[in-house]
């Protein structure tokens, strides 16, 4: 009886709710952590997106927006740019020097596109190859050209096939052969420079071709083998349809570069011999900042911007079909 008096016994409802304010409260800031938290984490992704945005309306958008109205403009880059319309335009349809330089583009297009991506490709499947020693040193050293800029690219094979002064010239009439006009032959120099710039730029795709080779199951190589294929056809059945996506890229990537390329002619032959090699950037170059023709120029660069982007969707529209 006594310990019955003494023991209040359980808690009862009213106590149970007269805690649970307390509980509740207790909780709350921890709510508003994780709320704030969570925005937290929101808000970063809105950050970075926010600074890629603004970079590219910066240093794309607006200068694209600014040639854009140039382009219909006879702007000298000194003073006002009167606006005449599509003048430049119908300029450019009479313009041969304009047609010369595109399809001196085109040509150089055609030599270096196909020449790296063969040696991309050979040399990734050579560092991927089992029986390939020393590969880490030999990606390093394939490696090495793609990190050096264009203007050094063209001094360095200025060195090697320069018609007075190059070391094949010097080799070739040290054992009483002729010089080779390397510089006054308009097509040598041209496949000069696209012997270069496939050099160059060899190392990167010849990466991408290396990830590409290791994301092939290997079990296809395998089953293939079983079979009785030979290397050969492990190589075509298996190795080509499994890389097709990144091939795709490197066309496309090396397509591009080779239309904008500038820096390496300019080092090698300056467009030479004379104007002969003269590519398209060249020429808007030429025409825009040492002729003072900024709107003129400024079409040009559009003209090409267009020309780019229908090679880029012809040869999505391939991939694609090729795909399907």
């Amino acid at each position: 009886m006594a310990n019955s008096v003494l023991d209040p016994g359980p808690p009862q409802d009213g106590a149970a709710a007269a805690g649970a304010p307390a509980t509740a409260s207790g909780r709350t800031p921890d709510l508003r952590r994780q709320r704030r938290r969570a925005a937290r984490y929101q808000l970063a992704p809105l950050l970075f997106v926010a600074v890629n945005v603004v970079l590219f309306a910066v240093f794309f958008v607006w200068p694209a927006a600014t040639g854009l109205w140039y382009s219909f403009t006879s702007y000298t880059g000194v003073g006002r740019a009167p606006f005449v319309g599509l003048e430049n335009y119908e300029r450019l349809l009479g313009d041969s020097a304009f047609y010369a330089a595109l399809v001196r583009t085109l040509l150089f297009t055609v030599l270096t596109v196909p020449l790296s991506y063969l040696l991309s490709l050979g040399l990734a499947v050579l560092l991927v190859s089992p029986y390939t020693k020393g590969k880490p040193v030999a990606r390093v050293v394939f490696f090495v050209p793609w990190l050096i800029s264009p203007i050094l690219v063209g001094v360095i094979w200025r060195w090697i096939v320069g018609e007075n002064f190059g070391l094949v010239n010097y080799v070739v009439t040290s054992l009483g052969g002729d010089a080779i006009a390397w510089q006054s032959n308009a097509d040598l120099s041209l496949v000069v420079v696209a012997v270069a710039a496939a050099w160059s730029g060899t190392a990167f795709s010849m990466l991408l071709f290396i990830a590409a080779i290791k994301n092939v199951p290997a079990s296809y190589y395998e089953a293939a083998a079983i079979d009785g294929a030979s290397p050969w056809q492990r190589f075509r059945y298996i190795t080509l349809p499994g890389i097709a996506p990144t091939s795709f890229i490197v066309v496309l990537l090396s397509t591009l570069g080779s239309m904008k390329e500038y820096a390496l002619f300019v080092a090698l032959n300056n467009g030479g011999p004379g104007t002969e090699n003269n590519l398209i950037v060249q020429y808007i170059f030429t025409t825009g900042f040492q002729r003072g023709q900024i709107g003129y120029a400024s079409a040009a660069s559009f003209v090409l911007m267009l020309i780019l982007m229908a090679i880029a969707l012809v040869q999505l529209s391939v991939n694609r079909r090729r795909e399907a």
